[in-house]
């Protein structure tokens, strides 16, 4: 292929994935009732109207004046919509719905601005050294995953909404699965690559760079994820009000918010019901729970076991007993639904069971999708880390020894965001993310 087409299929690649992740953004917010458009499902987070602007002033502030030199497009709602993780300031928000636009208004912004943007990205060039941060569709691949980062924190925004409150919207029914039969599984010493080499045309974020080799001791990590079934046993045997098992500061949270089981558990007239996204449903005894950190490592600590380390993860996923690594637990090939539970196919879990395709080269299964996994390693750096000029932020916010790496990936994950080096993050106390574990022994 020469240089010439080799460009020009980049991008169309580019401008075709972009679209592409915008639909997926467009497809969460048609599931939100037009009355509920102003609602803040998560007290911590902004309301939704917010989210709704924030894509696409993200993309204008990344793009428009850094690379195209433009204008502002709104001084006014470009700044209003420019941060998307937590609203400004200590304590929970106080905005009223009224101190945001109206709907119309925050539409006719995005549609200038996808017009605007999709002009220029018509006649740029991604293989120009004059313009570094378009060289390889760069900022274009930073626009493109932060958006699918969005698609499903958005979800987990929209799981908390009232049923009443969404359109429901099918998908992919869950497999059957022959029973989870829970088992630990031995893992041989060897070597785990984490992170990225830095490479012409290889993308990732600033966390996942560089590349760099452990050895990692022999360890044994359970088969299967810890299910909801086997979680109730830990419920039901006092783990939520039994101090032990809850670091000081993990028991001070669950005391003082009051928590005593799972966030998308509820029980009525003494069953145990799950909550999926548009639905409540008996407790599914097979698939995955989800919890935050602290009620994570609260059972580990029930059950005589520990969270893995990044390390210990990447092992038992991405290695073999040669001593090869593999782009992702199944093998090389891209992913695809027979291995596992992610790429936006359902919008809940299925049983840790339903993938054997997907299990790794030691049989460990569910590795990646149906839930991000919780580590015991705080996120921070990796050595030779160098921080985004363009979002200096991204990372270094949450290098503050509060937020845990996670590892895998859930049913609302991309595919490209399932590559081995890429990192996750959230602090201990967050229990609405689609997040699963399982448990290993020295």
């Amino acid at each position: 292929m020469g240089t010439g087409t080799a460009a020009l299929s980049l991008h169309q690649n580019l401008l075709t994935r972009l679209a592409e992740a915008r639909a997926r953004t467009d497809e969460i917010f048609d599931i939100v009732r037009p009355e509920a458009l102003y609602d803040r499902p998560i007290p911590e987070r902004h309301r939704i109207i917010f989210y709704l602007g924030h894509l696409e002033a993200f993309d204008w502030n990344l793009l428009s004046s850094r690379i195209f030199g433009l204008e502002a497009l709104d001084q006014g709602l470009d700044k209003l919509f420019a941060f998307g993780i937590d609203p400004v300031g200590g304590g929970l928000p106080t905005d009223q719905p009224s101190d945001w636009p109206a709907r119309a208004e925050v539409d006719a912004y995005n549609r200038r601005v996808r017009e605007t943007i999709d002009a220029h990205l018509a006649r740029a060039s991604f293989s120009d050294p004059a313009q570094p941060l378009l060289l390889d569709g760069l900022l274009v691949e930073v626009a493109i995953e932060h958006r699918l980062m969005h698609a499903e924190t958005l979800a987990y925004m929209l799981h908390q909404l009232p049923l009443d409150r969404k359109l429901s919207r099918p998908g992919a029914p869950a497999p059957a699965a022959a029973p989870a039969v829970p088992r630990m599984i031995e893992i041989p010493g060897g070597v785990a690559t984490l992170g990225l080499p830095r490479a012409r045309g290889l993308f990732g974020w600033d966390n996942e760079f560089e590349a760099h080799q452990l050895e990692v001791p022999a360890f044994r990590i359970d088969a299967y994820s810890v299910t909801n079934g086997e979680y109730l046993k830990f419920l039901e045997a006092g783990g939520y009000s039994e101090k032990s098992f809850w670091s000081d500061a993990d028991w001070e949270w669950r005391a003082a918010q009051g928590i005593e089981h799972p966030r998308f558990w509820t029980q009525r007239d003494s069953r145990w019901l799950c909550r999926t996204m548009f639905d409540e449903v008996p407790l599914p005894l097979d698939w995955p729970v989800h919890v935050s950190h602290a009620e994570a490592s609260a059972y580990a600590r029930w059950a005589g076991k520990r969270l893995p380390t990044e390390a210990e993860f990447h092992r038992a996923a991405y290695g073999t007993p040669s001593g090869s690594e593999r782009e992702y637990p199944w093998g090389n090939q891209l992913p695809e639904p027979r291995f596992g539970n992610f790429d936006f196919v359902r919008w809940g879990p299925t049983p840790v069971a339903a993938h054997p395709a997907g299990a790794s080269a030691f049989g460990v299964h569910d590795l990646v999708g149906n839930g991000w996994e919780w580590t015991c390693t705080a996120f921070g750096p990796f050595a030779g880390f160098e921080r985004f000029p363009f979002y200096p932020g991204y990372s270094t916010d949450f290098f503050d020894g509060n937020h845990y790496v996670m590892k895998g990936g859930s049913a609302r994950t991309a595919a490209c965001i399932l590559r081995r080096s890429f990192r996750n993050w959230f602090q201990s106390h967050y229990p609405y993310m689609y997040a699963k574990f399982r448990c290993v022994e020295n």
